[in-house]
């Protein structure tokens, strides 16, 4: 890979983005950002980073922005994001991703994906990233998709820090087991996948050594707080019914409950065995959550 070449950086505005921007710099990246006409790039521009004004929705946009690069990665997500377009951002936009990357000549392409994407066709926002995978394969782009669990630190922060207020909102069962991920272990993860000895077409699970249940992921933290925590769960049939009364077929509050749903089956579990070859040892839960204590100060 020439050092002279940035890599191109979709979704850096973003939570997860970010961070991958930050662990390219600090591995002496030049880094790209596509970022959206009307959202502010100032910080990202305050790093050095090169902006790429365009859209997911601008197939001629992601082309120009993909010109001349090391490598993309897109950690792009409208499900999790507030954009009023977020179905299309998963399918149309994902699918011009694939296509601005086969027209550009993109050297790698690396995709976050979602851990069982293949397995989950009853799980829209999950599905939408095998699908992606799968346009990526079929015009021959060098890509390889990291599929990571369900991110511990975001989903126990939904109702506030975890550690002051003495609960952790969590959907459906808080009893089975499934795999978790750090969102700084992922950048990591993804930063490094640009140039890691990785085929092209794989697919790589991602999380800790085991599964946990958010039942034994809130006894880990009250461990470490020396307090209670406790697990208030959304029943996943109410997340359904939320949904089906919305009167939209794949709603975000269904999307949610057909998630939490597909959690319960206990088979939203990761094989590290690849992770740890390319990336190192994988993450204990007790290391993972000691670290999100840390990090949010405690």
């Amino acid at each position: 890979m020439s050092e002279q070449e940035p890599v191109l950086v979709v979704g850096a505005t973003g939570w997860l983005g970010g961070q991958v921007v930050d662990r390219l710099l600090a591995r002496g990246k030049k880094v790209r950002a596509l970022v959206r006409p009307a959202s502010d790039a100032g910080k990202l521009e305050a790093k050095g980073v090169e902006i790429a004004r365009g859209d997911m929705l601008d197939l001629d946009s992601l082309v120009v922005a993909m010109t001349g690069t090391a490598a993309v990665i897109s950690t792009a997500a409208g499900y999790t994001g507030k954009n009023k377009n977020a179905d299309e951002i998963d399918t149309r936009g994902n699918a011009n991703l694939a296509i601005a990357a086969s027209k550009a000549g993109v050297p790698r392409f690396v995709l976050t994906s979602i851990l069982t994407s293949d397995q989950t066709p009853g799980v829209p926002h999950f599905w939408h990233k095998k699908l992606t995978e799968d346009k990526l394969e079929e015009l021959g782009v060098p890509f390889v998709a990291l599929r990571p669990g369900a991110f511990f630190d975001q989903i126990a922060r939904l109702g506030g820090d975890p550690f002051e207020k003495g609960r952790i909102i969590w959907l459906g069962s808080k009893n089975v087991p499934l795999t978790f991920i750090l969102t700084s272990d992922l950048a990591r993860y993804l930063a490094e996948a640009v140039d890691a000895d990785i085929a092209d077409g794989e697919r790589i699970d991602l999380g800790w050594t085991r599964p946990i249940s958010m039942r034994e992921g809130a006894e880990l933290a009250s461990r470490l707080a020396d307090k209670k925590i406790r697990v208030l769960s959304l029943p996943t049939g109410l997340l359904l019914r939320i949904g089906k009364i919305s009167g939209k077929s794949g709603s975000r509050m269904w999307d949610m409950g057909a998630m939490a749903a597909w959690f319960e089956t206990g088979r939203y579990v990761a094989n590290t065995s690849r992770q740890t070859e390319v990336f190192g040892p994988a993450p204990t839960p007790e290391d993972a959550v000691a670290r999100f204590a840390v990090g949010l100060g405690h």
